[in-house]
C-alpha cells in the first residue's frame, strides 16, 4: 500500500528517513557549535530566518496568499511559542549536556503526547502505552542517576524541551482539524521570526564570514531533512518509519564523539536504550490507529506520524 500518494518502496523509505535523522543530528551540532562563539539567541534567529525565507521561496510560488488562511491565529501562535521554547531550551541545554542525552531526552516527547492527550484531547491510552511511557521515564532516571555526571539542574533543560514540543505536537493535532500543515508551518516559521527579531537586537554579534555561512546551514539542514522525512512517508509506512526515526540519537552520539569528544557512559547507553524501546514499543501499540501527522517544526508542509520526534530548534 502507498503512503501520501507514493509508491510502496520500504527500503527507499528507509534509506530517506536515515538521511533525514543524520540531517537533523548534523543540525543539532552545528547549532552546539555555533552557540560556543555566539549568543544563542543569535542563532536561533537566523535559524527561523533561514527557514521562513526557504517556505516563501519554495512553496508560496505554488500556493500563494491562500497559506495565509487560518480558522484560529491565536492557536497558531500558540503552537509557535511552544516551538520556540523547545528550541530555546533544547539549544541552551547543548552547552551544558553533551549531544547523545540531550536527544534521547528530548525523544520522550512522544510519550508525553500520549499521556496528556487523555486530559487535553479526550483519548483513550492502553495499558501497553502507558507502562511504555513510564518506561521512557524510567530511561531518563538511568541517564541522571544520582551521583552520576548529569545528576545536575541542566538536565530539567531537555525535560522542558520535550514537555514543550509534546504541547506543540497536541496544538498541532488540534489545529489539523481546521488548517492545513502548510499554513500552520507557515505561521509557526512567521511567529517564530518575528519574536525573534524583537530579541535578537540586545544579543547582536557580528559573525564571521564561514560562521555566518553555517548559521545559514542550520536553515538548510533542516529544511532538507524534512523534506527527505516528507519523501519517506510516501514510500513506507509510519508505523515502519518510526523506530529508525531513534537512529538519530545513534548519530547524534557518533557525532558527539567525532566533533566534541564525548564518550557515553555505559549507565547512559543503557538508559538511551531503554528510552528507545519504551518509543518503539509506542508506536507500535498505535500502528492501528488513525495518527495525525505531527511536524517537529515548523520546516516543511507535512507533519510526521505519532510516535517519531526529533529534536526541534
Amino acid at each position: 500500500m502507498a503512503t501520501l500518494d507514493g509508491t510502496h518502496q520500504p527500503f527507499k523509505g528507509i534509506l530517506l528517513m536515515l538521511v533525514a535523522t543524520f540531517l537533523f543530528s548534523g543540525h543539532d551540532a552545528l547549532s552546539k557549535y555555533l552557540c560556543g562563539f555566539y549568543p544563542i539567541m543569535l542563532v536561533i534567529w537566523v535559524r527561523y530566518l533561514c527557514h521562513t525565507l526557504l517556505m516563501v521561496g519554495i512553496f508560496l510560488p505554488r500556493t500563494g496568499l491562500r497559506v495565509l488562511r487560518t480558522n484560529n491565529l491565536r492557536w497558531q501562535a500558540l503552537r509557535a511559542c511552544s516551538l520556540l521554547a523547545t528550541s530555546l531550551f533544547f539549544i541552551t541545554s547543548l552547552q551544558y549536556i553533551p549531544l547523545a542525552e540531550a536527544t534521547a531526552v528530548n525523544f520522550l516527547a512522544p510519550l508525553m503526547v500520549a499521556a496528556l492527550s487523555v486530559p487535553l484531547l479526550k483519548e483513550h491510552v492502553s495499558r501497553g502505552q502507558w507502562i511504555a511511557v513510564l518506561t521512557g521515564f524510567l530511561g531518563v532516571m538511568i541517564i541522571v542517576h544520582p551521583g552520576g555526571e548529569l545528576f545536575t539542574p541542566a538536565i530539567l533543560l531537555p525535560l522542558c524541551s520535550a514537555t514543550c514540543f509534546s504541547f506543540y505536537q497536541i496544538l498541532t493535532r488540534k489545529l489539523s482539524e481546521t488548517d492545513s500543515p502548510t499554513t500552520s508551518n507557515f505561521y509557526a516559521g512567521i511567529f517564530c521570526t518575528l519574536i525573534m527579531s524583537c530579541i535578537v537586537p540586545f544579543f547582536w554579534q557580528v559573525p564571521t564570514l564561514l560562521h555566518a555561512l553555517m548559521m545559514v546551514a542550520l536553515g538548510g539542514f533542516g529544511m532538507s531533512a524534512h523534506l527527505l522525512m516528507t519523501d519517506a512517508f510516501r514510500h513506507a509506512a509510519p508505523a515502519l518509519l518510526a523506530p529508525f526515526s531513534y537512529s538519530q540519537i545513534v548519530f547524534a552520539g557518533l557525532l558527539g564523539f567525532v566533533l566534541f569528544g564525548h564518550v557515553p557512559a555505559p549507565t547512559t547507553l543503557l538508559g538511551i536504550s531503554v528510552i528507545c524501546l519504551s518509543g518503539v514499543a509506542a508506536a507500535w501499540l498505535q500502528r492501528r490507529r488513525p495518527a495525525v501527522m505531527i511536524s517537529p517544526e515548523a520546516s516543511a508542509p507535512y507533519e510526521a506520524p505519532s510516535g517519531t520526534t526529533r529534536s526541534a530548534q
